[in-house]
């Protein structure tokens, strides 16, 4: 269970960095913090691989929540922005196609 929690740890850290995939890393972290805090308890002796599975849980799932909104916030500003350029570069082609006419 600890190696799990550790793996997932991990897991959820690398997923942080892959923009769309960081929700996937939110959901191994909180999957990582419960194993981590479970097979403390059941397994003692592996206390501090549990608490470093524990802390990389904890480090992932952040940064792959802020990750992931900020990579949702830039990608709303590129699409505002792109339809913006669009509809100006259109008016300019219309204004210039009626006085070439």
């Amino acid at each position: 269970m600890v190696v799990a929690a550790l793996i997932l740890g991990i897991a959820s850290l690398a997923l942080s960095f892959w923009g769309k995939f960081a929700i996937i890393g939110v959901g191994c972290g909180i999957a990582g913090i419960i194993l981590s805090i479970l097979g403390k308890k059941k397994q003692p002796e592996k206390a501090g691989m549990a608490k470093a599975a524990l802390v990389l849980s904890i480090i992932g799932t952040a940064l792959s929540a802020v990750l992931f909104i900020a990579c949702v916030a830039c990608t709303a500003c590129v699409n505002k922005a792109g339809n913006e350029f669009a509809d100006q570069l259109a008016s300019e082609l219309s204004k210039s196609l009626a006085a070439q006419n």
